[in-house]
């Protein structure tokens, strides 16, 4: 007779909301200390606050949120990277700093493309 888990079949729905708990903790934890994700959050809430200072139409809505959001998740992860290879080795090895160097590289080029998606967005507002 194999050995089954019942802690699991218990409380699947308590279990599915401790995991928001650690995602939050998570996103709670990198703005603490990312200075970078914090330079981002700054920029957000700008962008937010431009948005309804310029009355943008719902599409450029949700480009910016999709931007916003984007640019979020690849900094988690960018952070979640360079955690794990801090974690697996305290060498300056090159191929832990190609992954580290590439990670911020994702997050460098989203940005980029994301104040140039800016730029169209708000530069005819603020032309006019």
């Amino acid at each position: 007779m194999a050995f089954r888990d019942h802690r699991k079949q218990r409380r699947p729905l308590a279990r599915f909301f401790r995991s928001f708990f650690y995602a939050f903790r998570g996103i709670w934890r990198t703005f603490l200390s990312e200075r970078n994700f914090r330079f981002h959050t700054v920029a957000a809430v700008i962008v937010v606050f431009c948005s309804f200072w310029f009355h943008i139409q719902p599409i450029e809505w949700v480009i910016i949120l999709l931007l916003c959001g984007g640019i979020f998740a690849l900094e988690l992860v960018n952070t979640a990277i360079e955690h794990t290879v801090d974690l697996m080795t305290e060498e300056k090895h090159p191929l832990a700093e190609r992954a580290k160097d590439a990670a911020a590289g994702a997050v460098c080029v989203y940005a980029v493309i994301s104040v140039m998606i800016g730029l169209i967005i708000f530069l005819p507002k603020i032309m006019q």
